[in-house]
């Protein structure tokens, strides 16, 4: 029964992302909205532990609408974080069997 977890809040500002990396199993997708998308730059606090859960078959993705609204650049994204668009998020929750919010 796979997940998609959304996240939305920055997390150098709550937990919610490091708790939700941390509880997600190995088959599980995982969805940076809104300000959430910038835990998807290299080089930061989280960084490491989303390489490592993406490392563990974990899928993690950014909205593309969120990361151009906040300016950033592409090139600076974790390897492995696959970029959706809104239909790409519409796909993700019809392909999950359940959505759980992380606030």
């Amino acid at each position: 029964m796979a997940t998609l977890h959304t996240v939305n809040k920055s997390p150098f500002e709550r937990n919610s992302l490091e708790t939700c990396l941390s509880l997600c199993r190995f088959d599980a997708s995982v969805l940076l909205i809104e300000d959430a998308v910038v835990g998807a730059l290299q080089n930061t606090l989280i960084s490491k532990q989303i390489s490592e859960a993406v490392e563990s078959g974990i899928r993690v993705f950014a909205l593309n609408e969120d990361l151009e609204a906040r300016g950033l650049p592409l090139s600076r994204l974790i390897e492995g974080i696959t970029i959706v668009d809104y239909a790409g998020f519409v796909d993700l929750a019809a392909q999950n069997s359940k959505v759980q919010s992380w606030l």
